[in-house]
């Protein structure tokens, strides 16, 4: 038998941390920014049109999938999203591990988001007492089969959270809705602390992606949106399309007949139609090859929307009102 051999080199030790509870920490976002339902009186003619391909999508049961970056619930459209889960015009949310740590918070203290400049000084940014809760969820989780959206949506949905009533991640669990969670280690503070178990990280965070990647297979007559998320968004939706494409060309099926949507503040040209070439920084912005170009080549169509979120989705949640 072969001897497993340590690492030759030395680890950080991680028992030598001091964390502090959230109490102490000054917060830049609270309940306050939370947006009320309101329709708006300025409907981009362009999310008209994808709001149309959602309705087609919902009444043919064909996936209706949303990306988005964390910011995205810093902009305040949490009940934008949860009306939306409600009416059956999302059929997945995938998002980055920040993301669950502002959903968590949010839940938890009805506050959220730190100053990186303050809290980096003295090394107290991102070690904070109750958000390693989290970790603990997660490490439970990957023993008995969850993925990290489920496992979070569920202790959220079923625990003692005085403002759950503002989580994506437990209404989603409520609603039976899968919130897919895509997680980059070292990208998130929960990875800074004592309790990260990067095994069940991994393990619960790689069964999303393969969550997310059932519901590409339904993606044929679908809808396929990214709010905010450049590489995250794009990087996995690209290896899940591959996979579904694989198993649908092995049944004599087709995965190109579906619309995908790009809302972000990135200022891209009109037509976003046709790749940009290799001398155009904005060839490196991911969203627009492979969302607006690549994938939807042969029988797609795709549409852009300059905008904040806090704009962008009250307005296409709006247009769904039609």
């Amino acid at each position: 038998m072969c001897k497993i051999m340590p690492s030759r080199y030395e680890q950080f030790d991680r028992s030598r941390l001091q964390l502090s509870p959230l109490a102490d920490r000054r917060h830049d976002l609270d309940l306050s920014a939370i947006l009320p339902l309101a329709l708006t009186s300025d409907q981009d003619i362009t999310l008209k049109k994808v709001a149309e391909r959602i309705h087609n999508a919902r009444q043919n049961e064909r996936a209706i999938i949303f990306m988005m970056g964390a910011h995205v619930l810093r902009s305040g459209v949490q009940h934008y999203l949860i009306d939306l889960m409600e009416r059956g015009f999302l059929s997945c949310i995938a998002m980055n591990g920040a993301g669950v740590i502002h959903d968590f918070e949010l839940a938890l203290i009805g506050a959220t988001t730190e100053s990186v400049a303050h809290y980096i000084r003295d090394g107290r940014f991102g070690l904070w007492e109750e958000t390693s809760r989290i970790n603990t969820i997660i490490a439970n989780a990957a023993p008995n089969g969850y993925g990290l959206g489920e496992a979070v949506g569920k202790a959220l949905h079923e625990g003692s959270f005085p403002h759950k009533n503002v989580s994506i991640l437990a209404h989603a669990y409520r609603l039976g809705i899968p919130v897919t969670v895509h997680v980059g280690i070292g990208y998130d503070i929960i990875h800074e602390m004592p309790n990260c178990d990067g095994a069940a990280l991994g393990e619960t965070s790689y069964r999303d992606f393969l969550i997310f990647t059932k519901k590409i297979e339904r993606l044929e007559g679908g809808v396929i949106m990214n709010f905010g998320t450049a590489v995250m968004g794009p990087e996995v939706y690209l290896k899940a399309l591959a996979m579904a494409r694989n198993i649908a060309s092995q049944e004599q099926r087709v995965i190109q007949h579906f619309t995908s949507l790009v809302c972000d503040l990135a200022p891209l040209p009109k037509d976003c139609s046709t790749e940009p070439c290799r001398s155009d920084p904005h060839y490196y912005f991911r969203p627009w090859k492979t969302m607006l170009t690549r994938t939807v080549a042969d029988g797609g169509e795709s549409f852009f929307v300059q905008g904040h979120h806090a704009r962008t989705i009250p307005n296409l949640w709006s247009s769904l009102q039609q």
